[in-house]
């Protein structure tokens, strides 16, 4: 006999929603322990403000090879805390590497991610899970309710990339996109499996998941660090965001090849009318190189564009993976050195 969808409901409302954390480390060393101590009591059955019992399983430490002493940190925070799983990453591959490493690593029911410097406040886990439940979706991302904790040139950079992605290239939920989520764990590991080298992660995601949401936090500040992204980095970081966003790019060459021919076809009738009417005197020699450096710039931008592309493609297709786990360097060879480093 089936049994109806409400009774389904009913049953399994008191069910505990098992949580994994994940935290790509980069420059963790003197933040990373504060935000492990607040998500331990999340390690016993806890209830989030709408009554969904819910508790934090694991905790993956998914170390990207920074510059800090961030491993030494991860390793004793694995010894403290049974809860705390290391991901060792082979080599530096970047958040979104980091992030799928670890969700791929997962086994929860959700994965929520979240920052090792401490703004993202795990208490708010069950905000972000009622919103999942109240409104049926697979991905809710954090809404800051405040203005993140980064000065106004890089607030405003930020919003205008999002901005483009969402109106220029396709990327419908782009303005949402936080590195604070909760996603049904279903969904991260699948999007973990198939990912290939290069794919910013809520792209991928956007790519198959159903219903996207938001819940309301408030950000806290950074804990005294700098940020790890430099200006070239955070050019890449949105230059991948477009390139994954599909082939929208490769159209804007389509336009800027046509736009181009209208205002060539525009002066050329110009020219004519002006030699029949009389009216050049003098050859006109800078506008010619003018438009000859525009025209240049035009087909060497739409190459770069078209060369982005093939080169995501040549590297999936020689098999270069988005990430490596490997075990902790400590542990092996490497970590048999003599006292001093000798």
């Amino acid at each position: 006999m089936s049994v109806p969808v409400a009774e389904t409901q009913r049953n399994t409302f008191g069910v505990p929603h098992l949580v994994s954390v994940v935290i790509p480390v980069y420059g963790g060393e003197k933040t990373l322990s504060s935000v492990i101590s607040e998500i331990a009591p999340l390690t016993q059955l806890s209830e989030s403000p709408d009554g969904h019992p819910f508790r934090v399983t694991e905790a993956l430490l998914v170390y990207d090879n920074g510059p800090d002493d961030s491993a030494r940190v991860i390793r004793e925070l694995a010894d403290a805390y049974d809860f705390v799983r290391p991901v060792w990453l082979s080599k530096n591959f970047g958040q979104h590497a980091a992030t799928i490493a670890g969700m791929a690593s997962s086994g929860g029911d959700w994965i929520v991610t979240l920052d090792e410097d401490g703004q993202h406040d795990p208490q708010d886990i069950g905000i972000m899970l009622d919103t999942a439940m109240s409104t049926q979706s697979s991905v809710v991302y954090a809404k800051p309710t405040n203005p993140p904790p980064h000065g106004f040139l890089r607030n405003s950079a930020s919003k205008t990339a999002k901005w483009l992605l969402t109106k220029v290239f396709a990327g419908s939920n782009a303005p949402d996109y936080q590195s604070f989520r909760l996603i049904l764990g279903s969904i991260g590991r699948g999007v973990a499996a198939y990912s290939g080298s290069g794919v910013y992660l809520d792209v991928a995601m956007g790519w198959v998941a159903g219903r996207t949401s938001t819940a309301p936090v408030r950000l806290r500040d950074e804990g005294n660090r700098s940020s790890g992204y430099s200006t070239r980095r955070l050019i890449s970081h949105f230059w991948r965001m477009i390139l994954s966003s599909g082939t929208r790019g490769l159209r804007l060459v389509s336009v800027l090849g046509i736009l181009f021919a209208v205002i060539g076809v525009v002066i050329a009738i110009f020219i004519l009318i002006s030699r029949i009417s009389g009216a050049i005197v003098t050859e006109g020699w800078a506008s010619t190189i003018v438009i000859l450096l525009l025209g240049i710039g035009a087909i060497l931008f739409s190459l770069g564009i078209i060369a982005e592309y093939i080169g995501i493609n040549v590297n999936m297709a020689m098999g270069k993976p988005p990430y490596m786990i490997t075990t902790d360097p400590g542990a092996g060879p490497l970590g048999r050195t003599r006292p001093g480093g000798k």
